[in-house]
């Protein structure tokens, strides 16, 4: 080894040694797409900000992205291999103890056909064998039984056994929504863990912009209001938006459905072919960035957001439109946690019920000062419980009780 590679060695263990990061594993990190992605890289980023060092470990990238950050990003999953995790357990050991380790947890994330025992088995021994302070942050727990095939429900049982093996290495597991605690809490097998909640807060920054707002609505040439779903239009979700879509534009000819993210092209489309009257009220902007994102979203005087299990508060889609303080019509289905019937930051329908919605859609769609007090109600609400300051402080008030071995 030459004497500098050796000083590189000898400087970043001393620089470890005096500055105790947190190190996120996750399965995804820009510029990969997808949920996790963004949320681990807006948590990160968060954190870097308020002055951890943090850490990221995750799966080969593409070798052009440059990534300009305090956020030292590690790509030793490699492709989630025996020998990338034994690569990445070494470079982890440069580290001093303890370390503490977050893992980004949704099963179908870490390859194997979402059913890596053997990843979960190493991080039991990290925690068994090298004194790893393992913590989880559940996006997803496991798939449900009979809501597919034969294959899926095999699938299910596996990320059950993944649960298992994942909560005997942990203390503290933290959920996106509290409806993951009662599906977890069995797996524990009675060990005593800390199930926290800490929503996913939204990881679309507001950008304002009064002129390219206004520049976005004339190029709809709508003369009346401007309905709005962020999303990827997924089946389940593009289902109720079906029913829902037509039946708004048909009731109130002057509006426009403004079909924000990935997957609205194919989605309008569809509705074109079985709806061809309407097709000119819809517009689909397909992937953008995440400034225009934000515009758009600002673009809109109503966001119509169902899901077929209610709104939680791991729907990220949601958290953009109540940090931009838009007026916004949900889903309150078997998912969804009790606050949001106790709050006036949304307005509620059971999923699939059009009549009620549409009730809410024409009421919100004439009174300007309904939806603007919706809209403040919204913001006030995110400020509240779902800012990523809240997940912050969250992360940190953690790290003097694992520094101190408890």
């Amino acid at each position: 080894m030459a004497p500098s590679e050796y000083q590189a060695i000898h400087l970043q263990k001393i620089f470890n040694r005096m500055s105790p990061a947190l190190h996120i594993i996750t399965p995804e990190y820009p510029p990969q797409a997808g949920g996790v992605s963004d949320y681990t890289k807006h948590v990160a980023a968060a954190l870097a900000d308020a002055g951890e060092h943090i850490d990221v470990w995750c799966p080969i990238r593409d070798p052009a992205f440059e990534q300009v950050t305090k956020v030292r990003v590690h790509e030793e999953l490699g492709r989630l291999k025996p020998a990338d995790l034994l690569r990445l357990g070494v470079a982890l050991n440069q580290f001093p103890q303890p370390r503490r380790l977050l893992l980004q947890w949704v099963p179908h994330g870490y390859g194997y056909r979402s059913m890596n025992v053997p990843f979960c088995l190493w991080l039991c021994a990290r925690s068994l064998f090298r004194r790893d302070e393992i913590e989880i942050m559940v996006h997803e727990p496991f798939l449900a039984f009979r809501e597919g095939n034969l294959k899926q429900d095999l699938a299910a049982v596996v990320h059950r056994i993944m649960a298992v093996i994942l909560l005997s290495s942990t203390r503290r597991v933290w959920v996106s929504t509290p409806k993951w605690i009662e599906g977890l809490k069995p797996y524990a097998w009675g060990r005593k863990i800390s199930f926290e909640w800490l929503p996913i807060p939204s990881n679309v920054p507001i950008v304002d912009d009064p002129v390219g707002i206004r520049e976005i609505r004339r190029g709809l040439n709508s003369s009346g209001i401007v309905f709005g779903h962020f999303g990827t239009f997924g089946r389940g979700i593009a289902s109720l938006l079906q029913d829902m879509v037509p039946c708004l534009l048909r009731a109130m000819p002057n509006a426009t459905m403004l079909l924000i993210g990935p997957g609205g092209e194919r989605f309008r489309a569809e509705l074109m072919g079985q709806c061809p009257e309407i097709a000119g009220r819809i517009v689909a902007t397909g992937y953008l960035s995440l400034s225009d994102l934000s515009l758009h979203i600002r673009a809109c005087d109503v966001m119509v957001q169902p899901f077929p299990d209610g709104v939680t508060t791991r729907r990220t889609s949601v958290m953009a439109a109540l940090s931009h303080g838009c007026a916004t019509v949900t889903t309150f289905g078997r998912l969804s946690e009790p606050f949001w019937r106790d709050t006036s930051a949304v307005a509620l329908h059971p999923p699939g019920d059009l009549q009620l919605f549409m009730k809410i859609a024409r009421q919100l769609s004439e009174s300007a000062a309904e939806r603007s007090v919706l809209g403040h109600n919204a913001k006030t609400l995110y400020s509240e419980r779902f800012d990523i300051r809240h997940t912050v402080e969250a992360l940190r008030a953690i790290k003097e009780l694992v520094s101190c071995g408890s």
